[in-house]
């Protein structure tokens, strides 16, 4: 694979429909996260973004980043199954984006039952932290725009 080919560039509107497809292709979305409004909603932050890799003017990976102030964090991390090799080149380009921005930590969260993806962080240098991830749904629909 030509990897001097690939462009990463922050997503743009247009991008929308072919982003979510891949994420969808890769297996990421759940019934409860509507991504197009996950998607919308890291775009528009101050602290956040999801990154494109763009092959040709076709989308063939992307990671959703963004930070609180103190640790980044990646999600929706997806490469075009046919190129896996990019799975590197995207999160090195969120780590990336971390650091330009001064974060130091990245968190990342993968299912318990991915132990693929988990071998993937592992050999990027991930490791499990002694901590329990907790939440609460503050809302029945996560990410809902309320407007006044």
């Amino acid at each position: 694979m030509d990897i001097e080919s690939i462009r990463i560039r922050a997503a743009e509107d247009a991008d929308q429909a072919a982003v979510v497809a891949l994420w969808e292709a890769c297996g990421l979305t759940r019934p409860h996260n509507d991504p197009a409004t996950d998607l919308h909603f890291a775009r528009r932050g101050a602290t956040s973004d999801v990154l494109v890799a763009d092959r040709d003017g076709r989308i063939v990976a992307a990671a959703m980043v963004g930070h609180d102030g103190h640790r980044g964090a990646v999600y929706y991390v997806a490469v075009d199954p046919a190129l896996r090799g990019l799975g590197r080149l995207i999160m090195q380009a969120a780590e990336d984006w971390l650091l330009a921005r001064g974060v130091w930590k990245l968190n990342l969260m993968v299912r318990r039952d991915n132990e693929a993806v988990k071998g993937f962080y592992t050999m990027l240098g991930y490791g499990e932290d002694e901590v329990s991830v907790l939440s609460k749904r503050l809302q029945p629909m996560p990410h809902v725009i309320v407007r006044a």
